[in-house]
């Protein structure tokens, strides 16, 4: 049962979205949709390769499908359905072409540090069998986008009514803001390494641009692109009271809360923050003092080194 608690909250989510009036469809046709592409994209390739790499590849396409899915059978607002199925498509999108690259390069051929610290974790809770363990992982990963990360997109596409609240004004320009910092923040990043093997310097600290005001940048406008999607469903989660039971109703409130939860807690603990600077202390001299100086997560002022 240890190696399938990961699993229980997602499960439980997409559940929830089975049991409503108004996304039980689309809920299953997504949820098997996922199960499909997990399955074909990453399952059976760390079947075969034990690596856990994959996942890279099969979340942000699985964005992409949720964002199609989202547009194709909802029954809200052309416009609100088509804006917020666009701007998931985007997400995924901007990640998926880059994992299409790496594999075409070749750099999925290796396991990815932030994979390999997933080993160290299942060591210490005792989880011996790896092979079961990778497989868990890798559908917790393709139950969150049936379930959790669906939910405001969903939320959102159902909504009938042509005016836009500023709720929603405000969370399109939180993600907008967010989906830029995450690019230029990543651009910011591809340079200095470019920079660095061109001057033949090795296992050098990132911290130029965005990467001053903190450790991962990019992870921080992640988590804000996601928190923007759940502002802008605020309204529309409003919008079903009275048509789904109320239980039902304010459970999908605390989805979307749990929405934000779990990807904070994705990006700084489980494959984000927390794993990368696990090995970069081990590979970068200079990172104890980079991470003294700087904020790890949320932006802000550089702290004096003592």
């Amino acid at each position: 049962m240890n190696y399938f608690r990961p699993l229980f909250p997602f499960l439980l989510g997409w559940v929830l979205l089975l049991s409503t009036e108004t996304f039980s469809h689309l809920a299953l046709v997504n949820g098997l949709g996922q199960l499909l592409l997990f399955s074909l994209v990453v399952c059976l390739p760390i079947w075969r390769t034990g690596r856990m790499s994959y996942v890279d590849i099969g979340w942000p396409w699985g964005l992409v499908l949720l964002g199609c899915l989202s547009y194709w059978y909802s029954d809200g607002y052309w416009l609100r359905s088509l804006g917020v199925s666009l701007l998931l498509v985007l997400v995924g999108l901007r990640m998926g072409l880059g994992a299409l690259k790496m594999w075409r390069l070749g750099l999925l051929k290796k396991e990815f540090p932030r994979y390999k610290y997933q080993r160290l974790r299942w060591q210490r809770d005792g989880k011996t069998n790896i092979a079961l363990a990778l497989q868990v992982d890798a559908m917790t990963q393709g139950l969150s986008n049936a379930s959790f990360l669906a939910m405001p997109i969903f939320i959102i596409a159902a909504n009938t009514n042509p005016d836009f609240s500023v709720f929603e004004l405000v969370g399109l320009a939180i993600w907008v803001l967010a989906f830029a910092m995450e690019t230029v923040a990543d651009l910011q990043k591809v340079r200095f390494l470019r920079k660095m093997k061109k001057t033949g310097q090795k296992n050098q600290v990132c911290d130029v641009g965005l990467w001053r005001f903190c450790r991962h940048p990019n992870y921080f406008a992640e988590w804000m692109v996601w928190n923007g999607l759940v502002i802008a469903a605020f309204p529309s989660w409003l919008a079903l009271q009275g048509i789904e039971d109320m239980g039902v109703w304010l459970l999908l409130g605390a989805g979307l809360i749990f929405t934000s939860r779990a990807m904070y807690s994705t990006l700084v603990y489980t494959t984000g923050a927390v794993p990368s600077e696990y090995y970069s202390q081990q590979k970068r001299p200079a990172y104890k003092e980079y991470q003294k100086s700087t904020n790890r997560f949320f932006p802000g002022p550089r702290r004096p080194s003592q």
